[in-house]
């Protein structure tokens, strides 16, 4: 019971499983499979064929893969407790992505392909497929891999904002990187002490803000206000340190875009 308990806990932790109805988690909870690995163990090996998925219980795991053009591996992101990987064979029937290695010893919950297909992928294949054609269409994410942003679409939060609703407030601390996904909306910033802010930048789908304040751990520089009925999607900085590492790594990638980087 004890056991479940902890599984249960990592299921509701996960994008895959976190919007599951309690009859589903039950299911899912019931087929799982406990394994055990040490430093050095290969978990996936990038090419193999798949026939699990992976949730942490504990340890550290490092995902690797070997680019087109390349021969050595490039270390993509890490996964800790209440993360899940090994999805993507599941998902699309297709050979390992990437190879999954453990750095710290520790445990890992499968859950096998029949209970997979039956209860979680209609729901994960969804929400990709929400967000994945939107992704491909932000410039400052036009370097990623397809596999980088299917891993960025499972984070995402959505939001929805009224006209003249506030997304971020001038001089609050900031945790959050949003992307517009639907809609428009503009930023506002004091210029001159006593006086009413003024519009200085509008967004449109496919921009981003909110960077500033992950990148400097500065206050938000600006008001930004929604103009119409606006979606955005956002990544928390954990979210997004988790999936792809630090984000000046993403900027650095893509130098081009991040010399002409909007401000806040």
């Amino acid at each position: 019971e004890e056991v479940k308990q902890k599984i249960h806990k990592r299921l509701n932790e996960s994008f895959l499983f976190n919007t599951l109805s309690e009859k589903d988690q039950n299911i899912v909870l019931d087929a799982m499979q406990e394994h055990n690995f040490k430093a050095s163990d290969v978990v996936i090996r990038e090419g193999d064929d798949g026939d699990v998925l992976y949730v942490v219980e504990s340890g550290l795991y490092n995902c690797s893969k070997v680019f087109p053009g390349q021969t050595e591996p490039t270390n993509l992101t890490k996964y800790e407790a209440g993360a899940a990987f090994g999805e993507l064979a599941l998902l699309y029937n297709a050979p390992r992505a990437a190879t999954i290695t453990c750095l710290e010893p520790g445990t890992l919950y499968s859950v096998d392909r029949n209970t997979f297909n039956h209860i979680v992928k209609d729901a994960a294949a969804k929400r990709r497929e929400k967000y994945e054609d939107f992704l491909s269409q932000v410039k400052i994410l036009e370097s990623l891999e397809p596999y980088e942003r299917s891993k960025l679409a499972d984070a995402f939060k959505e939001h929805v904002y009224e006209p003249g609703q506030y997304v971020i407030k001038e001089d609050e601390q900031g945790d959050v990187f949003y992307f517009i996904s639907e809609g428009q909306a503009y930023a506002t910033k004091t210029l001159e002490a006593g006086k009413a802010p003024v519009e200085v930048m509008k967004y449109k789908r496919g921009d981003y803000f909110g960077e500033r304040a992950l990148i400097k751990n500065e206050p938000r520089a600006a008001n930004v206000i929604a103009k119409t009925s606006l979606t955005a999607v956002s990544l928390d900085r954990h979210s997004f340190k988790r999936l792809l590492g630090p984000i000046e790594d993403i900027f650095k990638r893509n130098i081009s875009s991040y010399t002409s980087m909007k401000t806040e």
